[in-house]
C-alpha cells in the first residue's frame, strides 16, 4: 500500500509482493469491500461482535497468503526539499506480527463512524483523518505530516496513542461553531474512536450501555436526550432548519457540566408543552427516559461542576443512536426525532 500528503510518502508491501493490508487507510478501506459492508448494524447492542468477526476474517484471509517468517516492510519517506528525500520511518516485521498488529489497531479503535450518506461504517479512522480531526479540515501539510507521523508507532508498533490528540480531537467536537453537520459528525466518531481505543481497558461497547454509570457517561446520554426532545418539538412545528440548545450550549456543558445542564432543562420547558399538546405518548417516553438517567447518577457526581472528559461524547454519541434508530426499525415514525442537531434528516 501507498500513502502520500504532500511531500510526505508510506509505503508497505510484503518482500515477495503479496497482498497485505494497508495500514495508512481506515478499516472498510485497508481490508476491502464498500463501506457498507462494514455497517453491521450500528448501534445494535451486538454491532461490536459482528465487527469483531469480520475484522478477523478479513485478517484471516490476508494471514493464509502470508508464511508465518514472509518479511513485511512499512517506510516513511519525506521531502524536505526538491531532488532529496529523508527516511523518517522504517520497520521491518513478520508477516503474522504486522497483521496482529492492524487487528489490534482496527479492534481497539472501532466505532460507529460518519462520513457522509454513502460512508457509514464501523472501524478505525485513517491516521490522516485523526489529523483533521484534532486539527481540522484545513490543517497544513507539516501538521498534518507530523501527526500522520507520530500515529504510525501506534499502528505498526502497538504504542499508545499520545493524548494530545485525543484531548484536541475532543475539544474540537464539543466547541463546534463553525463546523459544517457533515463535518462535526466525522469529526464525532473519530473522537469517539480515539476515547475507547485510548482507554481500552475500560472495555467500552459500541451500542448504549444502560449499566454504565459513570458521571461522564450518563451526563452524555442527558445531553442527547435533551436534544432529542428540542429536535422532535421543531419537527412537529416543522422548524427543521433550527439548531438546539445541546448543540450550542456543548462546549459550556463539557466545561461546566452541572449548571449548564440547569439552563439546557430550562431551556427544554417551551417544548415539551409542545409535545405534550402534540404528542403526549412520544413525551411521556422521552420524559421518563430522562428521569431514568437522572436517577443513575450518585447525586454528589450530578451536583459536581467539573469538566468533562472525553467519556461524555461516547455516552452522547451511543444515546443518539439509540433515539434514532434506523429507519426500517422504526416501530413508530410519530415518536422518533428524525432530525439530528441541526435539523438534517437523520
Amino acid at each position: 500500500g501507498r500513502y502520500g500528503n504532500g511531500d510526505q510518502v508510506f509505503v508497505a508491501w510484503e518482500s515477495s509482493g503479496k497482498p497485505i493490508p494497508d495500514p495508512m487507510l481506515a478499516t472498510f478501506e485497508a481490508f476491502g469491500g464498500a463501506s457498507q459492508d462494514w455497517a453491521l448494524g450500528s448501534g445494535h447492542a451486538d454491532a461490536g461482535e459482528a465487527f469483531g468477526l469480520q475484522l478477523r476474517k478479513a485478517i484471516a484471509g490476508y494471514a493464509a497468503q502470508l508464511a508465518p517468517r514472509d518479511d513485511v516492510m512499512v517506510l516513511g519517506l519525506y521531502a524536505a526539499t526538491t531532488g532529496r528525500m529523508a527516511i523518517t520511518f522504517y520497520r521491518e516485521l513478520k508477516g503474522s506480527e504486522f497483521l496482529a498488529r492492524l487487528q489490534a489497531w482496527h479492534g481497539q479503535f472501532a466505532w460507529s463512524q460518519n462520513y457522509g450518506q454513502e460512508r457509514k461504517f464501523i472501524g478505525a479512522p485513517a491516521p490522516g483523518d485523526i489529523a483533521e480531526a484534532a486539527f481540522g479540515s484545513g490543517v497544513d501539510d507539516k501538521l498534518r505530516a507530523s501527526t500522520v507521523e507520530r500515529l504510525l508507532p501506534c499502528i505498526v508498533d502497538g504504542v499508545p496513542l499520545p493524548l494530545d490528540l485525543l484531548r484536541s480531537a475532543v475539544r474540537r467536537v464539543a466547541n463546534r461553531v463553525g463546523m459544517e453537520v457533515w463535518e462535526w459528525e466525522r469529526c464525532l466518531g473519530i473522537a469517539c474512536a480515539l476515547f475507547k481505543g485510548f482507554f481500552n481497558e475500560r472495555g467500552y461497547l459500541m451500542a448504549l450501555e444502560q449499566e454504565r454509570t459513570s458521571r461522564d457517561y450518563l451526563f452524555g446520554r442527558l445531553l442527547a436526550i435533551a436534544e432529542d426532545i428540542e429536535s422532535f418539538a421543531h419537527y412537529l412545528a416543522k422548524e427543521t432548519s433550527r439548531s438546539t440548545s445541546a448543540a450550542r450550549l456543548m462546549q459550556r456543558f463539557a466545561d461546566r457540566p452541572a449548571s449548564t445542564w440547569l439552563t439546557i432543562e430550562k431551556s427544554l420547558r417551551p417544548y415539551i408543552e409542545r409535545l405534550r399538546a402534540m404528542s403526549p405518548g412520544a413525551l411521556h417516553k422521552k420524559a421518563a427516559l430522562l428521569d431514568d438517567v437522572v436517577a443513575l447518577f450518585d447525586s454528589q457526581d450530578f451536583l459536581a461542576d467539573t469538566p468533562l472528559s472525553g467519556e461524555f461524547l461516547l455516552g452522547y454519541h451511543c444515546q443518539r443512536q439509540a433515539l434514532r434508530p434506523p429507519k426500517e426499525e422504526r416501530d413508530d415514525a410519530s415518536e422518533t426525532t428524525p432530525t439530528a442537531m441541526t435539523g438534517e434528516p437523520a
